[in-house]
C-alpha cells in the first residue's frame, strides 16, 4: 500500500490523453482526492504515472482483482489466436466448437481479473480513466491452459468501468 504523498495531485493534465474514457464532466480535484484516499484506505496501490510529477492530477490505482470473472472473457481474439497456433486443451477444443462454458468455468476456478486504473483530471475538468484489465493466475494457482495464450477481457461500457473503479476504491 502506498502512502499519501506530501503534495497532493493538484495540476490537471492539459488534455484528455489517448486511450482514456471520460467518466465525468465538470469534475473537481476534490473528487479525485476522495477517490485516491478511498483507494489507499481500501488497500490499493496508488502511484504517480511514470514520467509525471507529484503535482500531476494523474494516478495509477492497482491491486484490485475480481474472482470468478470468466464471464468477462473476450473469446473472439482467443479464437483468432487458436486458428493461428492450435493448443490442445478440453476448454479450448470446446471453444473451437462454439461452447464457451468450459473456458469460463476454468477461468472462474483458477484465474482472477486484475483491474488497474489510470485516472486523471483534465484542464477542462473532465474526469478520465484508462482501464487495464487482464486475466492472471493468483499466487499458488496452477492452470492447465497454455501459458502463452492471451486472455483478454471484453470491452466494458463507461458505466461498468465507473462502477468497477468505485468498487476498487471502496466507494460503492
Amino acid at each position: 500500500m502506498s502512502q499519501p504523498s506530501a503534495r497532493p495531485a493538484s495540476r490537471p493534465v492539459p488534455t484528455q490523453p489517448a486511450g482514456y474514457v471520460q467518466l465525468a464532466r465538470y469534475s473537481s480535484l476534490t473528487y479525485l482526492w476522495r477517490l485516491l484516499a478511498g483507494a489507499r484506505q481500501a488497500g490499493r496501490t496508488v502511484a504517480p504515472v511514470r514520467g509525471d510529477s507529484e503535482e500531476s492530477a494523474r494516478r495509477k490505482i492497482s491491486g484490485y482483482a475480481l474472482p470468478n470473472a470468466g464471464a468477462f472473457i473476450d473469446a473472439a481474439p482467443l479464437l483468432h489466436e487458436l486458428e493461428e497456433g492450435f493448443a490442445a486443451h478440453p476448454a479450448l477444443l470446446a471453444l473451437l466448437g462454439g461452447d464457451t462454458g468450459p473456458l469460463k468455468a476454468e477461468l472462474d476456478a483458477r484465474y482472477e481479473l486484475k483491474l488497474d486504473f489510470t485516472v486523471a483530471l483534465t484542464a477542462s475538468r473532465d474526469f478520465v480513466c484508462r482501464p487495464d484489465f487482464k486475466f492472471v493466475l493468483p499466487a499458488g494457482q496452477n492452470s492447465s491452459l497454455p501459458t502463452d495464450l492471451t486472455l483478454r477481457a471484453r470491452r466494458f461500457s463507461r458505466d461498468e468501468i465507473n462502477m468497477l473503479l468505485l468498487r476498487a476504491c471502496g466507494l460503492a
